[in-house]
């Protein structure tokens, strides 16, 4: 990564809550906040757009979709930090999370399911997908809104993780993962890059 972001002792305003979530958390600042620093009006316009989704959707939509982009655009970033929040937030446990990385969605309920193949199509070729993509989210009886907020969350994590792709943020290990489960997501993103 050639870009210098804020220091950590130099940090103010929202840029300093950026790092000051992290150190509180994890002990230490990730590669992928301190990229996203240098521009925290972004940051914080993304962080507006999450909160502005996830109340229609609910919490493990919202992690099925970002989980669906991650593995279809092969961002470790994303399937590291999003493999653990939804470990934390019980929408799948470790053999699940490992299942998954390996392509097997079925520790996830159809509707997750239905969600992550429709994130995936996103993540893939957007410009091809039709009414019948979407009426598979109709038919796992999602409503319009949601509909439109799993569409915006598959979005959002495409722009997210495709910037840190772009910028050769280097992939941090995310405490708190299983190493194995770890080491999945890791070979499901395609890389081994360590910060």
């Amino acid at each position: 990564m050639i870009i210098t972001p804020p220091a950590v002792a130099d940090a103010t305003g929202h840029v300093a809550e950026m790092y000051a979530d992290d150190l509180s958390e994890d002990g230490f600042v990730f590669a992928h906040t301190r990229a996203m620093a240098v521009n925290p009006e972004a940051h914080a316009a993304f962080m507006a757009l999450i909160r502005a989704i996830v109340p229609s959707i609910g919490v493990r939509a919202y992690e099925a979709a970002t989980l669906g982009a991650a593995r279809q655009i092969g961002s470790g970033h994303c399937l590291l930090a999003h493999g653990r929040k939804s470990l934390r937030a019980g929408v799948v446990d470790e053999a699940g999370m490992s299942s998954f990385a390996h392509g097997d969605d079925s520790a996830f309920s159809d509707p997750e399911q239905a969600i992550i193949r429709y994130s995936q199509r996103l993540s893939a070729d957007p410009a091809s997908m039709t009414d019948d993509d979407t009426r598979s989210l109709r038919d796992a009886g999602y409503s319009d809104r949601q509909i439109v907020d799993i569409t915006l969350a598959a979005a959002a994590r495409n722009y997210f993780s495709r910037a840190l792709l772009a910028l050769a943020v280097p992939l941090d290990d995310v405490p708190g993962l299983d190493p194995a489960v770890s080491d999945a997501l890791r070979t499901a993103a395609g890389s081994r890059r360590t910060a």
